[in-house]
């Protein structure tokens, strides 16, 4: 059973008489305006009413007081919310205790003391902020026991001091690490230049020093990720180079280290000069029956190690035979092609207007943006080539194709079940929150469809196409003037178009009419639900009526209604139910709040 009395402007405080409902699940109390704090009854032992709670949101209220240990008697809690009250005190070390704990969050209050060592023991978090306190020490050794972590760690806006622990490394599948706004010291560990998921790394606002990590993410960061720190350096616009940073010349030994220093990437710098212009001298006499003798060529790719050339792709294509079409759409054709070592690669073959083709500079400036993104859920762009007569992209292929084509095909739709659609649905909230909050600047995807989503092997979804109308357009580069151009939808309306098209296996054509009976809660979901997959079971029902009431909000007519994505990522992850193995049948929309 589950009670969600959400932003009710519930006042006084919880009632101690919630503890007679035995068989309850999830008590939702978030965004009301209660007041008092936490009874320690809700854990005693002697008197374990709540023993099936799994999870306890009360977050955006007025409560005070200490955070009971008692909850730690909650065994089967995994997800712990009592952020943005007034809570005082530390964070109870019994909470170590909480082995199903998959999301806890404790951020925007009172708290102080140190981080407990036990949290460690919380091997099954998958997000955890403790962010906006007055949090003091170091920050635990023991926290890269949580190899789980996955959507963050966030600690920002403490008091916390020492270095920065190298196992945070050991967290090789987190995507968001915010340690900013504290007073650590010392290095980032060189482990943190391993971790290729993660997306985001936030130290700025503290004392940190030396050189940067190596790595993907260190190749292509903000640098307003590093900024007010003590003397970090590194090859990032904005940052001074290391060897330009003063170093105390004690003994010939310093200064004949120094002297390396200078003379090592002096020498690296001119051997990438001299290997950038046998590249372009190779690719100015690469061409594929242009008819335009004496224009320029320009190729980058990389992860290739160098050893791709625009040659390789007219080969690889059969100068881009229509038998290795896979995709065309209004920005060009996509061509698949198997690379001699035997990668695949998806190639996009742009198709700009006569007068696009002389904006190189803004063809390049948009490449630049785009080299930069870098997420599990979007497709990965690994060179282009600017040509007399073609403009290519190179990306990681595929397997699957576009959602489109699946939902159409009856066989694989089936195999597309409950689970999986859900799934897709909340990768693409990721990816667009990803583009518009994390990039800098922000890329505005201006054509979420569902023939711009991919599935791999295992069903697992990735965006395409994003920035790609901006490549073509350099004169509208200018994202204050996006949302008036001819044709433009508010990615969040694009949202919402394709979680229904997920949900009902096909485009919703009557769209205006489903909106308005799902926002009057009037909607039978048996009615708009696919057919062809299995029935979803009771867990995936709840998880279904929360992404097409998503998808409703996302397409309210006025845009102040609209949630933002980065709430909509939120809401679909914090609100992730367990899986149950029973069937389902026929439910309402209203029933969200009776499951």
């Amino acid at each position: 059973m589950d009670l969600e009395l959400s932003d009710n402007r519930l006042s006084a405080g919880i009632p101690v008489a919630l503890l007679n409902l035995t068989e309850l699940n999830t008590l939702s109390l978030e965004m009301d305006e209660l007041t008092g704090s936490i009874p320690h009854e809700i854990g005693l032992l002697h008197n374990l009413s709540l023993e099936k709670l799994e999870k306890l949101i009360i977050n955006d209220n007025n409560l005070t007081g200490k955070i009971p240990p008692e909850l730690s008697n909650l065994v089967n809690l995994y997800t712990l919310d009592p952020s943005q009250n007034q809570f005082s005190g530390h964070i109870p070390p019994e909470f170590g205790q909480l082995g199903n704990l998959q999301y806890l969050n404790i951020s925007a209050n009172k708290l102080s003391g140190s981080i407990p060592l036990e949290l460690g023991n919380c091997i099954k978090l998958i997000s955890l902020a403790l962010n906006h306190n007055s949090l003091s020490g170091d920050l635990p050794v023991a926290i890269g026991n949580l190899r789980s972590l996955q959507i963050v760690l966030d600690v920002s806006n403490n008091k916390l001091t020492g270095r920065l622990p190298a196992e945070l490394g050991n967290l090789a599948q987190l995507e968001l690490l915010n340690l900013s706004h504290n007073e650590f010291s010392g290095n980032i560990p060189p482990s943190i230049g391993s971790m290729d998921s993660l997306l985001t790394l936030d130290v700025s606002y503290n004392n940190l020093e030396g050189a940067l990590p190596t790595g993907r993410l260190f190749r292509n960061a903000s640098i307003r990720w590093f900024l007010h720190n003590k003397d970090l350096c590194g090859h990032l616009s904005g940052l001074p180079l290391c060897s330009s940073i003063p170093v105390l010349k004690h003994h010939n030994a310093r200064i004949h280290n120094l002297g390396l220093a200078i003379s090592i990437p002096m020498c690296i710098a001119i051997i990438l000069l001299i290997s950038v212009i046998v590249i372009l001298q190779k690719g100015k006499g690469s061409h594929i029956n242009t008819g335009t003798a004496g224009t320029r060529d320009v190729l980058s790719v990389w992860n290739f190690d160098g050893k791709l050339a625009f040659e390789d792709i007219a080969e690889a294509t059969e100068n881009f035979s229509d038998k290795y079409i896979i995709g065309s759409g209004g920005y060009g054709t996509v061509y698949k092609a198997q690379l001699q070592g035997g990668r695949l690669v998806a190639v996009k073959k742009l198709q700009p207007s006569e007068e696009d083709m002389n904006g190189e500079k803004g063809f390049l400036s948009e490449i630049e943006v785009l080299a930069k993104i870098w997420h599990r859920s979007i497709v990965n762009m690994y060179g282009f080539c600017s040509h007399p007569r073609y403009r290519f992209l190179i990306y990681d292929y595929i397997e699957r194709g576009n959602l489109c084509a699946i939902l159409k095909n009856e066989e694989l739709s089936k195999e597309l079940d409950w689970s999986k659609r859900v799934d897709i649905a909340t990768d693409v909230a990721q990816a667009i929150y990803y583009l518009h909050q994390e990039c800098n600047p922000p890329i505005i995807h201006r054509d979420i469809t569902s023939n711009n989503i991919l599935l791999d092997a295992a069903f697992k979804a990735y965006v395409s196409d994003f920035g790609i109308a901006r490549m073509l357009k350099p004169d509208s580069s200018n994202w204050s003037e996006l949302a008036g151009t001819y044709g433009y939808i508010a990615p969040g309306i694009c949202f919402g178009v394709v979680v229904l098209e997920i949900m009902m296996g096909m485009y919703p054509t009557e769209l205006e009419s489903i909106a308005s009976m799902g926002q009057r809660q009037e909607l039978e979901m048996e009615d708009i639900l696919d057919k062809r997959p299995s029935l979803p079971t009771i867990a995936e029902k709840k998880e279904i009526v929360l992404l097409v009431e998503v998808a409703f909000a996302c397409l309210q007519t006025a845009p102040q209604y609209r949630p933002e994505m980065q709430d909509v990522y939120q809401k679909l992850v914090m609100h992730k139910p367990h899986h149950s193995a029973s069937p389902s049948h026929g439910f309402r929309l209203e029933e969200i709040r009776e499951v």
